[in-house]
């Protein structure tokens, strides 16, 4: 089991396959992806020595994100991989939509458990001035696919934002009633880049949790390799509402997750300074080295992150590490 100086265990690994993205949205890329390093994306042989160490370390659950990892053309062999390592329980992915019709069958049939979809309106043309681009319907008709083939768990994810959609809150929650799924709205958070947007467009999630309350939701337990978010049930609804407030006091107390980039670094915060090479350690014939150096890592691990104190660490867009 993976330990940290706090005593916080980890069994969720966040996994980016690659930080190239194919959207604008504009709390994210708003002038769209910027290469400025060499793409040098995990092999899957990489990706294979990474999970088997993590597994053997007590990580039971991996989320595969970008940028948007649908943009790698072995996704659905990256899945089977996963889902095929000793130890691990769930694969999940956390995906804008791209294609999604297209390839949700084969992700199942590779072995995806979980899916998070982006939609941050019901509305096109909200979504084109979020996203940049009118493809609601099809991100819809994803949606309805995923539960319709059998995705165990179908979440919806959706940014708060003052200026945009938070207007249409009742609209989603209403529309989250009617489908077997979770809508979860998502705190925005300040980045190295948008600093003014986020003083703009800030929403409280911890606010819309205390309405939720009011309204007869009821919050649900906290699975052992669930995310941060806190999800609530309401008994005339088929959906349930999640949101996920980084600004709320203690959220890092119950952090249990930790994430390694598309370029092979372990980051021990999504608001860290720095990230660790883990490259160097997983081309020897023992295992153990790799073992050794991710838990040597993980003593470096800082109580909580400083975004109160408008400190985003070496997060210059969420993109970069798949949030």
């Amino acid at each position: 089991m993976l330990l940290d100086p706090q005593g916080r265990s980890f069994s969720y690994l966040r996994l980016s396959i690659t930080d190239l993205c194919n959207y604008r949205c504009n709390y994210c890329l708003p002038d769209g992806f910027k290469c400025d390093h060499k793409a040098h994306y995990l092999s899957l042989d990489e990706i294979a020595a990474l999970v088997q160490s993590f597994a053997r370390h007590g990580i039971t659950k991996v989320r595969i994100t970008g940028g948007e990892p649908a943009l790698r053309r072995d996704v659905s062999e990256i899945i089977k991989l996963i889902k095929n390592t000793p130890g691990i329980e769930k694969v999940a992915m956390t995906t804008n939509g791209y294609q999604l019709s297209r390839n949700i069958k084969n992700w199942h049939a590779a072995g995806l458990d979980a899916i998070n979809i982006s939609c941050d309106s019901l509305d096109p043309r909200m979504m084109q001035a979020i996203i940049g681009r009118n493809n609601l319907d099809a991100i819809l008709q994803g949606i309805d696919d995923a539960i319709s083939i059998g995705i165990k768990q179908v979440k919806v994810n959706t940014v708060l934002l003052k200026q945009f959609n938070y207007q249409q809150l009742n609209q989603l929650i209403d529309w989250a009633k009617s489908k077997p799924l979770t809508l979860r709205f998502i705190e925005l958070m300040q980045t190295g880049d948008n600093k003014d947007y986020f003083n703009a467009n800030h929403v409280s999630a911890d606010e819309v949790g205390k309405s939720l309350i009011l309204e007869g939701w009821v919050e649900s337990l906290r699975a052992k390799n669930a995310g941060p978010a806190r999800e609530f049930a309401h008994p005339s609804a088929l959906g349930k509402i999640g949101f996920i407030a980084p600004y709320s006091k203690d959220f890092c107390n119950t952090c249990n997750r930790l994430r390694v980039s598309s370029q092979g670094k372990l980051h021990l915060c999504l608001f860290g300074d720095t990230g660790y090479e883990l490259r160097p350690f997983m081309n020897s014939d023992d295992p153990a080295i790799l073992d050794n150096a991710i838990s040597q890592f993980l003593t470096h691990k800082a109580d909580s992150h400083f975004l109160h104190q408008g400190y985003s660490g070496a997060t210059s867009d969420l993109a970069m590490l798949g949030g």
